[in-house]
């Protein structure tokens, strides 16, 4: 690795997510007819991004998935861990699989070159968009070694993160409450528009070919600090909440079709006391309010 690359990589623990694992002869199909998108993505040992969905269209649960022996490891977030592994175990019925949570596996993201793999580390980059890097899980006992990377906070990842407008279940988008399409699904390899049935997939596919997604995960920049929460509104308008935010930089998920017809009667966006400007992150492929674009 260079000096260059060294300068650029960035390392960090990632507390907050936690491991489960699928196996059995059965897992890949058992999977495949569950989740938002196509395990055949992961035949080349690449991860897939994607979700598992109430029957009404909404998400329960999101993760990444990556093969791994006769089965799959599903990285999610930590506290999820147990209820997705009794989802998933509902669906079963007399398929060959086990669902297990494993406790002992700790997750890690690197981003902004290329670290150092202990023996044992299970590296794969991020599906959702280059930038954000690799994940890595690791097994009991094995830790990224210190001289791969400069060590990075949570915090820095999670600026990483918002700067590049992807969004976070939880900090940004409520469970049981988004559709895929507001949560960025479609823009950031989360859903797979070809593969056959899975739970929820008619609506999702409706709000594709129609385009009905009213609401959408944004960029938004204020000219003072952001309060995660925050209400935003236009004028008398809600627009909707701050999410994950990071100093004047955040992401919020509102409802653009207010936020076109606000900015038609010149009212300006606004969480709390903070004016904001609403951006497109570099990925998007739906637009804004002409105005509000920068």
């Amino acid at each position: 690795m260079s000096h260059r690359e060294q300068e650029l990589c960035h390392e960090t623990s990632l507390t907050d997510r936690g491991v489960l694992c699928v196996s059995g002869a059965d897992a890949k199909t058992f999977l495949q007819g569950l989740i938002t998108n196509d395990l055949n993505k992961t035949d080349d040992g690449g991860a897939i991004f994607a979700g598992l969905l109430s029957p009404q269209g909404k998400i329960l649960f999101d993760f990444f998935v990556v093969p791994d022996g006769n089965g799959f490891l599903i990285e999610a977030p930590a506290e999820s861990v147990d209820a997705l592994a009794k989802r998933l175990s509902f669906y079963k019925l007399r398929s060959d699989v086990t669902v297990e949570a494993e406790p002992a596996w700790t997750v890690a993201a690197a981003w902004g070159g290329t670290p150092a793999l202990p023996d044992g580390a299970i590296a794969f980059a991020d599906p959702r968009l280059p930038e954000l890097g690799l994940r890595i899980l690791l097994p009991d006992g094995v830790r990224l070694g210190e001289a791969a990377c400069s060590s990075a906070s949570e915090a820095d990842y999670h600026a990483h993160r918002i700067a590049l407008g992807v969004p976070e279940g939880g900090p940004d988008y409520a469970y049981g409450d988004t559709f895929p399409h507001e949560a960025l699904y479609d823009q950031l390899e989360g859903v797979d528009f070809k593969k056959g049935c899975y739970v929820g997939q008619e609506v999702v596919s409706r709000m594709q070919h129609r385009n009905t997604a009213r609401k959408r995960v944004v960029p938004v920049d204020g000219d003072a600090p952001l309060e995660p929460g925050a209400e935003v509104v236009a004028g008398a308008v809600p627009l909707g909440a701050i999410g994950s935010a990071q100093g004047p930089h955040g992401l919020a998920l509102l409802r653009l079709d207010r936020l076109a017809s606000a900015k038609a009667k010149g009212a300006s966006p606004q969480a709390g006391t903070t004016t904001i400007t609403v951006r497109l992150p570099d990925f998007a492929t739906f637009e804004l309010p002409a105005d509000e674009s920068t």
